[in-house]
Parts: C-alpha cells; sequence; structure tokens
C-alpha cells in the first residue's frame, strides 16, 4: 500500500489552524482560519479526487480529534467524497493516550509504530492517507516511510504558527510528478520520495601557491 502525506502550507509552511480562528490556538496562534479565502472549486475538486483514491486513512492524535468531531459527527450530506471516504474507510491514529475512539472503524496503533506502519504498507495494493498531522508526517519522513507528498502551498505568509518543516530534522530527495494552480492561485505539487539528497563535496585546493 502506498503511503501519502496531504497538507495545506502558506508560503512560508505554516499548516497550523487553517480550518478556523480556532481549531489550534498553540502557542498564542492567532491567524486560524487563513484557508477559506483561497479554497476555490477547484481546489475543492482537486481535494475530492484525492479522498476519492483513499483506502485507509493514518492520523496524529490531534488531527485525528480535529477530523472525529467534525466530519466524523456530521449527518451524510449526499454525494460528498470525503465525508464518505472518512466515515467507510478504515482509520488508523498514532496514539499512545487514546484508549476508546468512538469514530467507527478506528484503530489506535500505540506500539511499534514503525512495524506497524510497515505491516500496514505491505499489505493489499492502495493508499494509505495521512492528512494533516504535521508531527506524525515529519515523523514518517524520518523513518522513511512515505512514498509520496502531496503539498497544497497557499498565497499568504503568515508569519507565524507552526511550519510543516522544522528548522532541524530528515533531509528529503523529491521528484516532481505532477503541478497544478488554482484561479486563487493555490499551487497543488506531488512530489516522489526518492531517498537523501546529494550535496557537493568540499576539496582541499591544492593548486594555490602558499603565500
Amino acid at each position: 500500500m502506498k503511503l501519502t502525506t496531504t497538507t495545506m502550507v502558506t508560503l512560508d509552511g505554516v499548516m497550523q489552524g487553517l480550518g478556523g480562528a480556532d481549531e489550534d490556538r498553540r502557542g498564542g496562534f492567532e491567524r486560524g482560519g487563513w484557508i477559506t479565502p483561497m479554497f476555490d472549486q477547484e481546489g475543492g475538486a482537486f481535494l475530492n479526487a484525492v479522498y476519492r483514491r483513499a483506502d485507509a486513512f493514518l492520523f496524529g492524535r490531534r488531527t485525528y480529534e480535529i477530523f472525529a468531531g467534525s466530519w466524523g459527527t456530521w449527518a451524510d450530506p449526499g454525494d460528498n467524497p470525503v465525508w464518505t471516504a472518512l466515515n467507510t474507510k478504515p482509520k488508523y491514529v498514532a496514539s499512545t493516550t487514546l484508549t476508546d475512539p468512538k469514530w467507527t472503524d478506528t484503530t489506535v496503533l500505540s506500539g511499534d509504530l514503525a512495524a506497524a506502519v510497515r505491516e500496514l504498507k505491505a499489505g493489499d495494493s492502495g493508499e494509505l492517507q495521512v492528512h494533516g498531522s504535521g508531527d506524525l508526517v515529519r515523523w514518517l519522513l524520518a523513518n522513511d516511510l512515505v512514498d509520496e507528498m502531496i503539498l497544497l502551498i497557499c498565497p499568504v505568509v503568515l508569519g507565524q504558527g507552526t511550519r510543516l518543516f522544522a528548522d532541524a530534522g530528515p533531509d528529503v530527495a523529491l521528484e516532481l510528478v505532477d503541478t497544478r494552480s488554482t484561479p486563487s492561485g493555490v499551487m497543488m505539487q506531488t512530489y516522489r520520495t526518492t531517498g537523501r539528497p546529494r550535496y557537493e563535496t568540499a576539496t582541499l585546493d591544492t593548486t594555490s601557491e602558499a603565500a
């Protein structure tokens, strides 16, 4: 099973609190709900297509609770690919503290997470999707478990908030496999991970004469 991540980020890499003013105020974050002015029909159609491909979902604890408290409680709106996928496909949560998930078809992965994810990836062909879940995405990248990354890069600079990529973390080489944009200026980029980047190697210059 292919593991893909889908993340909405600002131009300066912030992924915190995109859905609403009070979605995530950690660290004094005051600029929530930034995705709303840029989310147009083409962006919605793109995400619908992503969710239609899903065979299962993997969440971090915080993102799971946000989704469970919204998508998991809403009545079926009819013909909504996001609602249908989230409420009919298996869901896995990486958590050592969640013990009694209320959302149907949820399994908590509380033991050896790397082994559990590798077991899921080794199963049937399909797509295991991670949405949001910044801490989990960084951990998956550090453990070479991500196959593809989808970034929806929004034309706004927030200047505060939790970023997808920390100042220090794993280095990852990526191959661009698809790119498109929406009328509102959101760039939708799909990357395939290709291992570690290659770097220039410094060499000693032996041709110059000593002073």
